[in-house]
Order: structure tokens, then sequence, then C-alpha cells
């Protein structure tokens, strides 16, 4: 007999997933803004004061809620 519609894809343990390309775009827009930003002059001189407050509030979220 045969698998039927797909029963291969279950057993292999492949999951199928739908990324929303709009999503990932404003995504990106950010990840480059950020990046942009830890490069200028203003980040380095913040971080030296202690006041920055964008990118060490990531880094914190990341440490509070690791992948694996």
């Amino acid at each position: 007999m045969s698998a039927g519609f797909g029963a291969e894809k279950i057993k292999s343990g492949e999951a199928t997933v739908i990324i929303n390309d709009d999503e990932v775009s404003k995504l990106l827009k950010k990840y480059k803004k950020i990046k942009k930003y830890m490069k200028s002059p203003l980040y380095t001189v913040k971080t030296i004061d202690g006041t920055e407050e964008i990118v060490s509030s990531l880094l914190k979220e990341s440490e509070e809620y690791p992948i694996d």
C-alpha cells in the first residue's frame, strides 16, 4: 500500500513554516538601523557614559531568554 499524501513528511519530522515577507523586511530594517547605530561615535560615547539603553536592553533580554 502507498503512504498517501504527505505521509513521508510526517514520518521524517519536517515542518512547514510560513514566513510573512513584510515582517521579515521590517525586522531586517530594524536590525540594520541598530547595527548602524552601534558603529556610530554616539554609541561609543553613550557606552562610556553609561547612558546607552537601546543595545544594552536588547543584550539583557537575550541573556534572560536564551534560544538554546
